[in-house]
């Protein structure tokens, strides 16, 4: 066990080791300028100064108020239609072409749009990560509640079952493991959704101080935020798995049956 992770670590961070490495040799030993390519000392000089100063933890501290919004708005929202879409015949026949439409829209399309409707205050920005998680909580959703297997549907019309019985009892234990799926590619897209949105129309958030950043040639500031986006995005992906990995512990005796077959 202790070997595999060993091993996985070290090709893990060979692609890293070879990033830092022509990083290196680029600004020491060329003569790219150091506003457009800075060296790792200065990123990390850059780095313990944002830190120090109260800026890094600010910006991120709004960045991540905005995706909790959009993103509990959007769960709330795809969780719901993406219920009833699977349910029931008529409801998808409604929403499923006019949903297939919108999102082959991509999402950077509709930010002027947006921001034009709701300005750059804080309501465009939860708009377009509603816009951006909506979806692919709500397909998600959808597919779950669809491959339930019709035998559990005619047993539960058989008990004669109300149908938020029907729903709990029938339709979302069996689609549970496929909406968490859908809820954490959401949480990992307002994430990308709200840097993008700070970088086109904000006054604060991470993805604005890039954009001043990069305004005014401070590319050491831009490496430095790109590397905490980065951050953030893995720890937010590994905490809501080990969140969901909790709610569905069966999952784990699954995969364990799986593997040794």
């Amino acid at each position: 066990m202790k070997r595999d992770l060993i091993r996985k670590t070290i090709l893990a961070l060979i692609i890293p080791a070879i990033v830092v490495l022509v990083w290196f040799y680029a600004t020491t030993y060329t003569s790219i300028p150091s506003g457009i390519l800075p060296s790792i000392s200065d990123v990390g000089k850059t780095f313990v100064e944002i830190f120090q100063s109260g800026q890094l933890k600010e910006d991120i501290l709004v960045s991540m108020s905005r995706v909790l919004k959009g993103y509990l708005l959007s769960a709330a929202l795809g969780i719901i239609l993406g219920s009833l879409i699977g349910m029931y015949q008529v409801v998808k026949e409604i929403f499923v072409p006019i949903i297939t439409v919108i999102r082959q829209i991509p999402m950077i399309a509709w930010i002027p749009l947006i921001v034009l409707w709701c300005g750059i205050g804080e309501s465009s920005k939860v708009v377009i990560i509603v816009l951006v998680a909506f979806f692919q909580i709500l397909v998600n959703t959808q597919s779950g509640i669809e491959s339930t297997p019709k035998e559990y549907i005619e047993v539960a019309k058989l008990y004669k079952l109300s149908r938020w019985k029907t729903f709990t009892k029938v339709y979302l234990p069996h689609a549970v493991p496929q909406m968490l799926v859908g809820l954490r590619l959401g949480l990992g897209g307002s994430w990308m959704a709200v840097v993008a949105a700070e970088l086109i129309a904000a006054t604060s958030g991470i993805g604005y101080r890039m954009s001043s950043a990069r305004s005014n040639m401070q590319s050491d500031v831009v490496i430095v935020y790109m590397i905490v986006v980065g951050i953030i995005g893995v720890l937010m992906d590994k905490g809501i798995g080990v969140i969901f990995e909790a709610l569905t512990p069966w999952r784990k005796v699954e995969n364990k049956h799986g593997k040794e077959r």
